[in-house]
């Protein structure tokens, strides 16, 4: 009977989500809907030394921000709970004991010194230290010692952690949904740790024994977890699991944007743009890094762009949906080479979504822009502006930039414009336009075009010689949309009194 899929995404509260985590989290929800599954949010809190805080509620609402409803998890609940690895941690220990007991792990007592002395002794001999099975038999573990010694050295108390006992000499051949069959040597493994001292399991007992009681059926993860793969599979095995282990795919690196690597948050501050889905002020350091919700990217922008960051359906399509990425998306067509990341295609996706939104919609944060700097203005003259000036904006934030003019009287002109606009015959040409603009009533686009072109016209003159020092006068600059667009939202009043000011300011 084929299994329902269930997926999760499992962060650590370590920090601010990154961008290649949300596209963690992205493909595991795209994957779970195309297959009509779970989308689970598990917080792997085992390191509590790199527990950041704040951490864990930046990762739900950045999730939220970004329309990724989770199913089942912190925050949502569900029959598989808790969620959080730190409120699970008396199960995990029974774990760990029953494979010392089926002789797939052992208690190891060496102390961080005797590691660190042997580490030094083999790198005095110009090798590397691994805990394998070619140590394992020289230092002080359950397998060197009798059965007596190892229960004396537990009722006192002795620390110890549980390492998983690497078979020897196997070659594993696993599949990677994305890479096909991957190859790895049990010899070159150690064998890791999966129970710490403190009590508390490592990521990988977590992980593994968490997924199984979640009955997660395939796990979607990052690149850099691909050599812990054959632990994990080998722990499947080991518990007599390997009937119900998910299927596993790494995702491939998202890449700096210029020379080699992983993209870091730093190159985001050298570059000027954010690596972050939204703001995240670091809790020791109080430093600020800003986030791509606050620099005016939409959410579904955001998300189109981050999943054609090694994916794409197969043909030139770019602009997604949430829904049509849920119906196309498949790990079949995840690439395995990592991903260049392209700050202005980012903002190229967001200004094909600002384009196609309704003026309605953009008018309301344009608002909010416009009172938080002491301009009022009424929300259908937004609108209008809006429509004429999103085709050239990538952000709301750069209509407002680009359309001040509309809200507020120019209170300077730019100089270069003056210079070559407006010359001495332009001020009776504008001093005549001003006594024909003043007897119009109706401002509309058509009504003014249809008075004021007859005008140029009977004049025999070119319009330029008209509509450039007009443009200076009612702007202050050469530069906006159409002359007559501008003056039916401004108004005539509005229309005549910056001419007025012009022709008294410019002489």
């Amino acid at each position: 009977m084929e299994r329902k899929v269930r997926v999760r995404f499992a962060p650590s509260p370590t920090g601010a989500l990154h961008l290649g985590g949300v596209r963690t989290a992205l493909f595991n929800y795209l994957f779970a809907r195309h297959h009509k599954g779970d989308f689970l949010l598990r917080i792997e809190d085992t390191d509590q030394t790199r527990y950041v805080p704040g951490a864990e509620e930046y990762i739900i609402k950045s999730l939220q921000w970004c329309g990724l409803k989770v199913d089942e998890g912190v925050g949502t609940g569900g029959e598989y709970g808790p969620y959080r690895q730190s409120e699970r941690k008396d199960l995990y220990k029974q774990y760990a004991l029953q494979l010392v007991a089926s002789g797939h792990a052992y208690y190891s007592f060496d102390t961080a010194e005797e590691l660190d002395n042997y580490r030094k002794s083999c790198e005095a001999q110009k090798e590397t230290f691994i805990y394998n099975a070619t140590t394992r038999i020289k230092l002080r573990n359950s397998l060197t010692m009798d059965a007596d010694q190892v229960r004396q050295l537990l009722e006192a108390g002795e620390p110890y952690v549980i390492r998983f006992k690497m078979p020897e000499n196997e070659e594993l051949h696993l599949k990677d949904i994305i890479r096909g069959e991957v190859r790895f040597h049990t010899s070159l493994l150690d064998d890791k740790v999966l129970f710490k001292s403190d009590g508390m399991p490592t990521y990988h007992l977590a992980n593994v024994v968490d997924d199984y009681l979640m009955k997660i059926t395939h796990v979607i993860r990052g690149e850099e977890w691909l050599p812990s793969l054959p632990l994990h599979v080998l722990l499947y095995r080991s518990f007599g699991w390997t009937e119900v282990m998910p299927e596993f795919a790494h995702l491939p690196l998202i890449l700096k944007p210029v020379g080699n690597g992983k993209l870091s948050k730093r190159d985001g501050n050298k570059m000027g743009f954010p690596v972050f889905p939204m703001q995240w002020t670091d809790p020791e350091t109080k430093e600020i890094w800003h986030g791509y919700k606050e620099d005016g990217y939409f959410p579904e922008a955001f998300i189109n762009m981050l999943a054609l960051l090694g994916w794409n359906d197969g043909t030139d399509k770019e602009i997604f949906s949430l829904e049509e990425l849920c119906q196309a998306f498949s790990l079949e067509r995840v690439h395995k080479a990592g991903s260049r990341f392209d700050p202005e295609k980012a903002k190229w996706f967001n200004h094909k979504y600002l384009i196609h939104k309704p003026d309605t919609e953009l008018a309301i944060p344009l608002k909010e822009i416009l009172e938080s700097n002491g301009i009022q203005a009424d929300l259908s003259q937004i609108e209008k502006v809006c429509g004429l000036m999103k085709e050239r904006a990538n952000f709301v934030k750069d209509i407002y930039n680009d359309s001040l003019f509309f809200f507020v009287t120019p209170e300077e002109y730019n100089e270069k414009d003056v210079k070559k606009y407006w010359k001495e015959e332009s001020i009776p040409l504008m001093q005549e336009l001003y006594n024909l603009l003043s007897k119009i009533e109706d401002y509309s686009f058509a009504n003014t075009e249809k008075i004021i072109s007859a005008w140029i016209n009977t004049k025999e003159i070119g319009f330029g010689k008209v509509m450039n020092p007009f443009r200076v006068a009612i702007v202050g600059a050469a530069k906006g949309p159409h002359m007559f667009n501008i003056i039916e939202i401004i108004g005539k009043t509005e229309t005549l009194k910056r001419l007025e000011k012009a022709l008294n300011t410019l002489k």
